[in-house]
């Protein structure tokens, strides 16, 4: 079993590259079905997840080989629309593959996806959306037969879900027609995904927006893309950052898209610099108690960097209110942040944070990606040794963390 050991109390300064966005590889990944020809995908992150999604691509009989970070897939024999359950089991995102191979195949057979444990997530609004271009889709046994030729057509998602939006939008560049989402996920993700597709060849517009509009059947052809740098990695080093004390800069990483997390720290006493050369941060002191955080769909604030923050803020003073309101499971990290001494009481949706004036290291266990982060976060900002098991989740969204906080003066190893 791999563990990371942290000898929290050493600032950290320097300056660390943000590499690309796991939700952006992902379903850009899927993308590539889509594409009779070659597609050349830069900037990609090494982690599990996209390890995982090339295992799905080669099953399903595309070729991808990977050279540093450049990923490139020919999916032009493509001969698959199954996915086995060993490889939706990986991760949760797998369902993403769901409007690609059904409008690349005009199947797709699959298991229900696996991944972090969350709470339910809204699996329900890519089958409804998918039955409305015209999808026959059988439920059994907890797997996913699709079949049938999609039509362009509008729909409407009950919550601006970036899965929902995803899939939809990639079976809808195989449709024939218009399609027209309303109430469609505004994530940086969602408008990365659109820039892939249009250097391919489709014809999208609207991302970034509430509308987003898809004219269909429009042939694709081979084409590259490079991928934006991950805004929750970037959040989680600001995160680490504000609880360790120190100076570090961010590059790689858009400024614009991390505005939520950066007045909160500003807020809490750090002091944050941003252009578009990166985001400084500095911290001083421990953080100060800020006005309640609530996650929402973007432009709001993100439900990935709420478990960073929350161990930034429970070392500090004050009390922070966290609401979480995109999913029900998120604060499955707080048991183990208490168990370094932290003071958090949770009630439904919320938690109230109690700054306390020391963390003290721990044996602790990451139970998700984000949550892991968390401890990661605290153990930096701790005093004395933490080991953090369970890193099979961090390593699904975080690529070498351990060497890029030793480059910033962190006492950190994988043992």
């Amino acid at each position: 079993m791999s563990a990371f050991i942290v000898e929290g109390g050493k600032r950290l300064e320097g300056q660390v590259q943000i590499y690309g966005a796991k939700n952006s590889v992902l379903p850009i990944l899927a993308a590539t079905i889509l594409v009779p020809g070659t597609s050349v995908i830069h900037n990609c992150p090494d982690l599990s997840d996209v390890t995982a999604s090339i295992e799905i691509l080669r099953h399903l009989g595309c070729m991808v080989q990977q050279d540093g970070d450049t990923i490139t897939v020919d999916a032009t024999h493509m001969l698959r629309c199954d996915i086995p359950d060993r490889l939706m089991r990986q991760m949760r995102s797998s369902v993403i593959f769901l409007g690609a191979v059904l409008g690349r195949m005009g199947c797709a057979e699959m298991s229900f996806p696996g991944g972090c444990e969350l709470g339910p997530r809204p699996v329900d609004l890519h089958l409804a959306a998918l039955r409305t271009m015209g999808a026959r889709i059988d439920e059994d046994g907890g797997g996913l037969r699709c079949e049938g030729e999609l039509t362009g057509c509008d729909i409407t998602l009950a919550m601006p879900s970036v899965g929902a939006t995803e899939n939809i939008m990639l079976a809808a560049v195989a449709a024939e027609g218009t399609t027209t989402i309303t109430n469609a996920a505004r994530e940086p993700e969602i408008l990365d995904l659109q820039q892939f597709l249009l250097a391919f060849g489709a014809n999208v517009s609207g991302a970034g927006s509430s509308v987003i509009t898809i004219e269909g059947g429009q042939p694709l052809s081979s084409g590259e893309h490079r991928i934006i740098g991950d805004r929750i990695v970037a959040a989680t080093y600001l995160a680490a950052t504000a609880a360790a004390g120190g100076k570090v800069e961010i590059t790689g990483a858009d400024y614009r898209h991390l505005s939520t997390v950066s007045s909160c720290l500003a807020e809490g006493g750090c002091i944050l610099r941003s252009s578009d050369a990166g985001i400084q941060i500095e911290s001083n002191r421990p953080l100060a108690a800020v006005r309640p955080i609530r996650t929402a769909p973007y432009p709001g604030f993100p439900t990935d960097a709420q478990a960073p923050l929350m161990a930034a803020f429970a070392r500090g003073t004050g009390t922070t209110v966290f609401v979480e309101n995109i999913f029900e499971s998120r604060y499955r990290h707080v048991d183990e942040l208490t168990r370094m001494g932290a003071d958090i009481k949770v009630e439904g949706r919320v938690a109230i944070v109690c700054g306390v004036p020391q963390l003290h290291g721990a044996a602790v266990q990451a139970t998700d990606l984000r949550g892991g982060a968390a401890l990661l976060v605290a153990a930096l900002g701790a005093k004395g040794s933490s080991e953090i098991t369970g890193l099979h989740h961090i390593d699904r969204g975080y690529q070498n963390l351990d060497g890029a906080l030793r480059g910033l003066g962190a006492s950190i190893w994988r043992r």
